[in-house]
Formats: structure tokens, C-alpha cells, sequence
């Protein structure tokens, strides 16, 4: 067994540690990547939506489906640049639309407002996410 001192490099048996580490932090990252190309998508695209489609912001449903397309089409341009597959693509494509589409259920039955289905929507997104990131979790962590 070798052990290691102050200024010495870690042994061999460290190596795992740092090694998953690495990979959780580089998963944490690519998380982060993908939010961030959501907003990007969203403030690039939610001004040609208003140009083109003046009143789209008195239309509830159609506002949070154009919001919810501005942010997919950012994140999946990203993840082409990254060089994620299609498959990959989709599922976390479907990810971002799934909370919006169980959310407009109770919408369309007046049990939540249009605030909420927006909030709710973008809320829920975040862990719909994650969950398409863990089933594909050695994708996203090299």
C-alpha cells in the first residue's frame, strides 16, 4: 500500500476518488451549460416571437409553448455543437416541453392560473432534465 505525504503526489488509491469526481463535476457543469443555452435561447428568440406575433403575450397557452420552443431550440443547438447525438437531443427536448404539457391539464380546467403553468412549467423543467441526464448519466459526464 503506498501512502502519500504533504507535497508528494496521491496514491493509487485516490485515483477512483478523482476520477469520479471529475466526472460528477463535469456532469454538474454540463447542467449548467444546458441552462444557460436555455436563456440564451429565450432572450434571442422571444423578440423576433414579439415582432412576428404581436399579441402573443395575451395568448397563455401559446406564449408558454413559444417560451418553452425559444428555450428547446438554444439548449439543442448546444447540444449539437457539443456533438450529442439526435436520440439525445430528443429526449431532452422532450424533457423541456413534458412540465408544460402536464401543467396545461389543470390550466385548461381553471385550476391553476396562467402564471402558475409559466412558473410551474419552467420550475419543473429543472428536474425533468436531470432525469434525462441520469438515464443517459455516462453521456453526460465525459
Amino acid at each position: 500500500m503506498t501512502t502519500s505525504t504533504p507535497g508528494s503526489t496521491p496514491s493509487a488509491d485516490h485515483a477512483p476518488e478523482r476520477s469520479t469526481t471529475r466526472k460528477n463535476l463535469r456532469f454538474a457543469l454540463h447542467f449548467g451549460e444546458m441552462v444557460v443555452a436555455m436563456f440564451v435561447g429565450m432572450l434571442a428568440l422571444g423578440p423576433l416571437w414579439s415582432l412576428a406575433w404581436p399579441g402573443l403575450s395575451d395568448l397563455t397557452v401559446a406564449s408558454v409553448l413559444v417560451m418553452a420552443t425559444n428555450m428547446t431550440i438554444g439548449m439543442a443547438a448546444w447540444m449539437r455543437f457539443r456533438r450529442h447525438g439526435w436520440v439525445s437531443i430528443a429526449e431532452m427536448s422532450a424533457a423541456m416541453y413534458l412540465p408544460f404539457l402536464v401543467l396545461l391539464v389543470p390550466y385548461a380546467f381553471g385550476a391553476i392560473s396562467g402564471e402558475a403553468l409559466m412558473m410551474g412549467g419552467h420550475l419543473l423543467m429543472l428536474p425533468a432534465m436531470l432525469a434525462a441526464m441520469l438515464g443517459r448519466r455516462h453521456e453526460y459526464r465525459h
